[in-house]
């Protein structure tokens, strides 16, 4: 096929399936928990590595952050023959009952992106694939992670949720962010929305399970905020998902 112009390669060796931190200095050690790892390619933001599980070649490749460079990504990898997307990224939580530590299963997402809008109009939802989530639960239930499945917030801005009293328009901003917790949004990130909103318009599955690393709404109400900066637990939910979709896949 013919080579991507912003990926920096034209095939995926086989690969239908793909795990997209946005963090390139994430891949390795993503990548090390396939079987038979090996470094593919590296353009721009995205560094690719791929290996296998259950026999069947799996990519991984990061995305870099927010949504235009994840929108190019999917394209891209789409065009090549990858029909399942899943990202595994980090995330704070929103939702008191969210802490550093768990995994957050985004079974939809709060169109706060701009990405997503030159897709479709804002009132389509962005919702992950159904067959992806359960996979994630599941995983997660394997693993004995403690999670949570529920909407997310993805924003574009990562100062406008940390800094809003500085922005002109931080008012908005502020009341946004009252709606999200008083809807039981569980955590904000910034990839999920426009991951959702591409794969369903290219018709291809997606789902996403997030790390969390520390909750600004415990701190804020005096509840421990302990933070958690090792994400291994999120690569290894990723990676069981993946081998269960493989081995469901293949019994269709």
């Amino acid at each position: 096929m013919e080579k991507q112009y912003h990926l920096g390669f034209g095939e995926t060796l086989g690969a239908k399936y793909v795990l997209l931190p946005g963090d390139p200095g994430r891949v390795e050690s993503i990548a090390i928990h396939l079987d038979n790892p090996l470094f593919y390619c590296q353009n721009r933001e995205y560094t690719t590595w791929i290996g296998e599980l259950c026999g069947e070649p799996v990519m991984v490749m990061s995305t870099g952050m927010g949504g235009p460079s994840t929108a190019i990504a999917v394209e891209e990898l789409h065009k090549l023959g990858i029909h399942t997307f899943i990202r595994m990224g980090t995330c704070g939580g929103i939702a008191h009952q969210v802490k550093g530590g768990d995994i957050v299963i985004a079974t939809g997402a709060i169109r706060q992106d701009g990405t997503s809008k030159e897709y479709v109009p804002i009132e389509f939802p962005a919702v992950a694939n159904i067959d992806v989530t359960n996979s994630l639960i599941q995983a997660a239930k394997n693993l004995n992670a403690e999670y949570h499945a529920g909407i997310v917030q993805c924003k574009d801005s990562f100062y406008g949720q940390h800094s809003p009293d500085r922005m002109p328009i931080g008012y908005e901003l502020k009341d946004k962010w009252e709606a999200w917790k008083k809807s039981g949004t569980l955590a904000s990130e910034m990839e999920s929305a426009t991951l959702y909103i591409v794969s369903q318009i290219l018709g291809a599955r997606a789902g996403c399970a997030l790390y969390v690393i520390w909750n600004q709404e415990r701190a804020a109400a005096g509840l421990p905020d302990i933070a958690s900066h090792d994400p291994t637990l999120g690569i290894q939910v990723v990676v069981e998902s993946v081998r269960l979709l493989i081995k469901a896949d293949k019994q269709l």
